[in-house]
């Protein structure tokens, strides 16, 4: 057994580890051991039936809880087992509150206090009133917004939308005391940054990390901040290249936008509020990072993003009126649809870290603008399903990748060849076969399924494959 969280090793007593047992009053509980060294090895005490009268009366007098306290021996050694439960009120020590995280113990100050208290009175960060604020003092404009979301959504009760702005507010529970609470304050007021420092929104595009060509600031309640967002992702930072189905005009931008906008409305939903950093998003030629200064659920990991989850928000106000607006949905589904997305698209997974700065999501994919803003959507290779019948492999490349190098097209009509011999593979087994680096075989399977000759089947990357699509095989001539 080596030191935990909820195993702590002491070769003798000092009253200054009361402050440890408070630790672990306030987590999740643990065992304290007097006379183990650090490798865990008994060394035993001389004073244990003092410890034994003195110990109980000490923790009872200085934390208020009542501690099992076991004497117990080893190789005639004697040593000490306090045993804490994890206490469902904050315990404190001489007005200090201690938290045991991992194998080390902190004391909490500032915003950790303060989301400690209120997690052990039942309330969230988002819940608490802001003093001296009304309805009165909120935008129409954001109600509005609301309303005709929550309408398309069928996520509020009609009746409930041609009310008031005060019962609609108390009807999402954002009013406390007759004051409205912070998630009410960053839905609907005109300025949150009058009451929370860093409620905003930053952009900017890189061409290197340390090389901004251009950014922007989204000011506003929170409503604004995600169609502005959006709108600005879409016609100013990222590249739309352009396919046709048929005579149907398709834009495709280098991510999913179904993906990037889950993961600005989840920095949104689970930001950390208290803390004064805006929400980042760099956008450089081959990739977008979206960074906000929010935290996992105790004890999750970046793993568990990757499979079936509950929901557990952040910020349960303001997460239940993204909800009844119809932005947000309400499973924990977010993250794992992202990373389908991106397998539908044949572009790299996004990539998920978290670490005691803040959550990062990061697309990676085709490359961007190089220099300025992008002005409108840059045309791309044109292609179309509406193939004559019965074409050989060569004809059908020929026909949907007009102006392409006759080296590429040589290697889409092994591709294709490949992958109508052996369907159901992913890119590398592709790659592999084609004897061409991962990153070309890529660019490859997104020109032939813009051609829609082929298509990805399969909930996810790693067990899904590519086939050819039912047209393909309808017009191939064999």
């Amino acid at each position: 057994m080596s030191e935990n969280q909820n195993i702590e090793w002491k070769e003798s007593w000092r009253d200054e580890y009361l402050k440890w047992i408070c630790g672990f009053a306030n987590a999740q509980g643990g065992k304290i051991y007097i006379g183990k060294n650090d490798n865990g090895e008994v060394v035993g005490i001389n004073n244990a039936k003092r410890l034994m009268d003195d110990l109980p009366n000490k923790i009872v007098t200085n934390l208020g809880i009542v501690c099992d306290i076991n004497l117990l021996t080893d190789n005639e050694k004697h040593f000490i087992e306090i045993i804490v439960d994890s206490y469902p009120n904050p315990v404190n020590y001489k007005g200090q509150y201690h938290y045991r995280s991992g194998s080390t113990k902190q004391e909490l100050k500032g915003a950790a206090l303060d989301k400690f208290l209120l997690q052990r009175h039942g309330k969230t960060w988002d819940s608490v009133p802001v003093p001296n604020v009304t309805v009165h003092d909120l935008e129409d404009n954001s109600f509005d917004i609301f309303r005709r979301k929550a309408k398309l959504s069928n996520r509020v009760d009609e009746d409930v939308l041609k009310d008031t702005n005060q019962s609609l507010l108390e009807n999402l529970d954002l009013i406390e005391d007759q004051y409205i609470t912070r998630a009410a304050a960053l839905l609907f007021h005109p300025n949150p940054e009058k009451f929370f420092t860093g409620s905003f929104i930053k952009i900017g595009f890189f061409t290197t990390d340390d090389d901004l060509r251009f950014q922007d600031e989204i000011h506003g309640n929170l409503f604004t901040q995600i169609e502005k967002t959006l709108e600005l992702l879409k016609s100013k930072y990222l590249k739309a290249e352009i396919r046709y189905d048929g005579a149907n005009r398709i834009e495709e931008f280098p991510y999913p936008v179904s993906a990037f906008r889950e993961a600005l409305l989840n920095a949104i939903a689970h930001k950390d509020y208290s803390a004064t950093s805006p929400i980042q998003i760099s956008v450089y030629k081959n990739k977008m990072i979206i960074w906000n200064q929010g935290q996992l659920p105790e004890n999750w990991t970046i793993e568990k993003l990757s499979e079936k989850h509950p929901s557990i928000p952040y910020n349960p106000k303001i997460s239940n009126a993204l909800f009844r607006s119809g932005y947000i949905e309400a499973w924990g589904r977010g993250t794992i649809s992202m990373i389908n997305e991106c397998a539908k698209r044949s572009i790299p997974l996004p990539k998920y870290k978290y670490d005691f700065s803040g959550f990062i999501v990061e697309f990676s994919g085709t490359e961007g603008p190089s220099e300025g803003p992008i002005e409108g959507p840059i045309e791309g290779p044109k292609a179309t399903i509406n193939q004559p019948t019965q074409l050989t492999i060569e004809e059908a490349i020929e026909g949907a990748t007009k102006g392409t190098s006759e080296r590429v097209k040589e290697k889409l009509t092994l591709l294709l060849k490949i992958i109508l011999l052996d369907e159901g593979k992913r890119i590398p087994d592709y790659a592999k076969q084609t004897k061409s680096a991962i990153s070309s075989t890529e660019r490859y399977i997104k020109i032939l399924r813009e051609a829609h000759f082929i298509e990805f089947k399969g909930e996810a990357s790693q067990t899904g494959g590519y086939y050819l699509t039912k047209s393909m095989k309808k017009n191939l001539k064999r």
